[in-house]
């Protein structure tokens, strides 16, 4: 039975003291065993704090990105080992900002998913179509394509150390959601062509986690459709009453 997750990327949010608040709290008002596994991407300066301070809760810090690259001279940059040696076992990879601002390739993220399964690191690993790629009606090629070139090199026991989050680069922090429709539609496509080449059995065991502008108010019709098995949430897990009721929506 493949899991139920939430995940938060805070991206460029939150400095150390604000990290700590949001724990305070939240630890405070998260159950005891709650319905999803909770995975939570500080910045990369707050994520032993983060790790710390969580590390006797139901709460899995994780990285929001690391170098495709064991060590070197990449000033800037972060390594898989640099991210074990303080306790963080899991990294989102290809997220759409890093696709888009920094140039980060379907090429380049298979390196750098290549590196994390080397160093026994699970991954987040993100895909999505942008507007013009909808309207075109072309964003079911373009998710074949960063699947397959992103993804598809892997073995297949390595599928237990990957997720997959969907994310419409049109819907993230514009406050427009893929219907729940049109979200589903998009899942079941991602885990019908991990069948054609890896089987049904892997396909029915990965998580497909939906992410853009998820709120409060979508996040229980998304949870409700059967391929959408949580979500990568990212302005609405900056505060603790609302990422709180998406967690409580699965």
């Amino acid at each position: 039975m493949r899991k139920k997750i939430i995940a938060a990327n805070w991206k460029m949010y939150k400095d150390l003291a604000e990290v700590n608040d949001f724990f305070t709290f939240f630890i405070e008002s998260l159950s005891e065993q709650p319905n999803a596994e909770i995975l939570i991407a500080p910045s990369f300066t707050n994520l032993r704090h983060a790790f710390e301070t969580t590390r006797d809760y139901t709460i899995e810090i994780i990285a929001q990105n690391m170098h495709e690259k064991e060590n070197g001279a990449y000033t800037g940059e972060i390594s898989a080992a640099m991210l074990k040696s303080i306790g963080i076992n899991r990294v989102i990879l290809g997220h759409s900002e890093r696709r888009e601002y920094f140039g980060e390739t379907n090429t380049s993220l298979a390196e750098k998913i290549n590196t994390a399964l080397k160093n026994e690191m699970k991954v987040i690993f993100c895909i999505g179509e942008k507007l013009e790629e909808r309207k075109e009606e072309n964003h079911f090629n373009i998710i074949e394509t960063q699947l397959k070139e992103g993804l598809f090199h892997i073995n297949e026991n390595n599928w237990d150390s990957v997720v997959i989050a969907y994310e419409p680069v049109w819907a993230i922090g514009t406050g427009e959601t893929a219907s729940p429709e049109q979200a589903q539609e998009m899942h079941q496509f991602i885990r019908n062509t991990i069948a054609e080449k890896f089987g049904k059995g892997i396909a029915e065991n990965v998580s497909i986690l939906y992410g853009g502008s998820v709120k409060p108010n979508n996040a229980k019709e998304l949870f409700r459709q059967p391929d959408i098995d949580g979500a990568l949430v990212g302005g609405a897990s900056l505060e603790i009453e609302s990422f709180n009721k998406i967690i409580q929506a699965i």
